[in-house]
């Protein structure tokens, strides 16, 4: 692999692996890669190279591609800037549309982590369930959600947070409503630790 794609890419093959129960032999079976290196490359001592990496991927039912997607960046850090702030006017017809709302990504590119803002009078008729946990944080304005046939309203500065597979759907009930959404990326299946 070349500089380009230098990601950490021995958790993705570990949590791969181990979301299809799958351990070291049957792989190492698979790919004709020895137990040991694929140890290595699970524990980021050993790099694999493009061909053993898409050995790996055959073996794991995917794909290097899909392989270094979910791999975490070797030592990322990134800023993602607000954009500039956008002049509302006040409305004086009351009944004239209101200010378009925003969606804006906090995360750049294939992370674990995902991130997004609402701003605005967002209603989501439509209902959600991911795979993995999810975290809704009002910062400013008020919404409701319905969770499993439960309602939570929902202030400034409260949060709501929902395990993986819990159906729900949101809306914001006052205007300028902000609400940042945090959950594991779908991409990324939790896995339970077993050893507990």
């Amino acid at each position: 692999m070349d500089e380009k794609e230098s990601f950490r890419v021995g958790a993705a093959v570990r949590r791969r692996r181990r979301s299809l129960e799958l351990t070291l032999a049957v792989v190492s079976a698979r790919s004709g890669l020895s137990v040991p290196f694929l140890s290595q490359v699970e524990n980021e001592r050993a790099r694999p190279s493009r061909a053993s990496l898409e050995k790996v991927a055959d073996a794991l039912g995917t794909t290097a591609v899909e392989l270094l997607a979910a791999a975490d960046p070797a030592c990322t850090v990134d800023v993602v800037r607000d954009e500039a702030p956008v002049e509302v006017p006040e409305r004086a017809d009351p009944s004239a549309a209101p200010p378009p709302s925003r969606v804006r990504s906090l995360v750049r590119g294939h992370q674990q982590l995902h991130a997004t803002e609402f701003t605005g009078d967002h209603d989501t008729a439509r209902e959600f369930q991911h795979r993995n946990d999810e975290l809704l944080y009002v910062a400013d304005g008020a919404v409701e959600i319905e969770a499993e046939g439960r309602a939570y309203r929902l202030g400034r500065g409260d949060t709501l947070y929902l395990t993986g597979g819990v159906r729900h759907r949101w809306r914001a009930t006052e205007p300028d409503t902000r609400v940042l959404v945090v959950a594991v990326a779908e991409h990324i299946d939790a896995v339970q630790d077993r050893r507990r």
